[in-house]
């Protein structure tokens, strides 16, 4: 089968690598026909992990059911379906209690919990950027699709991850109507962030950004954009909130955060929230940050430290809540509203590409070229 797999630090090849099979009774076999390139991808991309050389990208999956393991009940063979970018047991402690992100037996390496599809020291599951994907505990992981999946798949795989994370980032920052949001990033995350913050009707949605392209994409929704390149991002969001700052906020950056000169800062965008919300409010941190980083120029930040507010926090007494999204906790609530509603993740798509096109797409995502919000590749078409 073709997939994309790293080789070393920006650059990643499509190569004919041994077809994806079952391994166990409770596996489904599928064929992808949509994936998307996801931001946190980049960190691998960009040699800031140990992910290894040969090893299959992507977590963020959809596509048609091709084979099950005779211990599955639920999916059949045809079904369209979006595996969350957890790979989840269903059955621990952990699982019981829908921090399906925190899985206690997925991830064999000791000191660790959770596990995710073609993503560093998240267990030796290959990713979905290929032919075909290996679903373990596939009646728990696969999330069976209406009947439009092959019509809307743009949509649809949206709910991998990406839509999920950005909801998750207005539920630990406990959004609620009426409210005042600020995000920073207008990443694909932070534009699904903002998506969810207006359907859970907050009266204002502040996006932080100073990429042109994807401000302009938070404006198509109804969101204020905020260029952090024109003057400070703090005092744009005092003075829109008439010095109070925001009730809730969102960072969906993480460690790899830069000013508008391009500076790394990992704790830029914190620092800002803590500044930018209001007292007594509530802060959400859905960007990844990562317990080291050998390669980053950071001293502090390369134990995985950071230089936070913390006097300032804690004298405003904001509450700061961390963490990967649980997706089975909202990738069902968030199906029925593309098939229900008509809701539309897939206004963060830029563009729609074949897995031969994965080496550029990449390169032009990683740069950040104008244009290129989110990437979905389609390795195949279904039946």
């Amino acid at each position: 089968m073709k997939a994309v797999v790293y080789e070393s630090p920006r650059k990643v090849r499509v190569a004919t690598v041994p077809d994806a099979r079952l391994e166990r009774h409770t596996d489904v076999l599928v064929r992808v026909t949509a994936a998307n390139i996801c931001g946190s991808d980049l960190h691998m991309y960009e040699g800031r992990t140990d992910f290894e050389p040969g090893r299959i990208l992507g977590h963020e999956n959809l596509g048609e059911v091709v084979e099950v393991g005779a211990a599955v009940d639920r999916v059949r063979v045809g079904d369209m379906v979006c595996m969350p970018f957890n790979v989840s047991c269903g059955f621990c402690a952990n699982c019981e209690n829908g921090l399906t992100a925190f899985c206690l037996t997925t991830n064999p390496e000791p000191g660790r919990a959770g596990a995710a599809y073609g993503y560093a020291d998240m267990g030796p599951y290959q990713g979905g950027q290929a032919e075909l994907l290996r679903v373990p505990y596939g009646d728990f992981n696969c999330l069976v699709l209406p009947e439009d999946a092959r019509e809307r798949q743009d949509d649809y795989v949206m709910l991998a991850d990406v839509w999920p994370t950005g909801w998750h980032a207005t539920v630990l920052a406990r959004v609620q109507p009426g409210d005042t949001v600020v995000i920073y990033g207008a990443g694909p995350v932070g534009l699904m962030a903002a998506y969810s913050a207006l359907l859970r009707n907050a009266s204002g949605v502040m996006v932080i950004d100073h990429h042109p392209d994807r401000l302009a994409k938070a404006e198509e929704i109804g969101a204020i954009a905020i260029d952090d390149s024109v003057s400070s991002p703090v005092e744009q969001v005092l003075e829109l909130t008439e010095g109070a700052g925001a009730d809730r906020g969102c960072e969906c950056v993480g460690f790899q955060a830069h000013d508008p000169e391009g500076d790394e800062h990992p704790s830029m965008t914190l620092n800002n929230l803590v500044k930018s919300v209001k007292f007594t409010g509530c802060i959400a941190v859905v960007g990844l940050f990562v317990p080291t980083d050998p390669c980053g120029g950071d001293s502090l930040y390369r134990r995985g430290a950071v230089a936070i507010d913390y006097g300032t926090f804690w004298s405003k007494g904001q509450t700061m809540s961390t963490g990967q999204c649980n997706v089975k906790n909202y990738n069902r609530q968030l199906c029925a509203l593309i098939h229900e509603v008509g809701a539309r993740p897939s206004w963060i798509v830029s563009h729609d590409l074949d897995i031969d096109d994965a080496p550029e797409a990449y390169a032009r995502f990683d740069a950040r070229d104008r244009g290129w919000t989110k990437v979905v590749l389609h390795p195949g078409k279904p039946d």
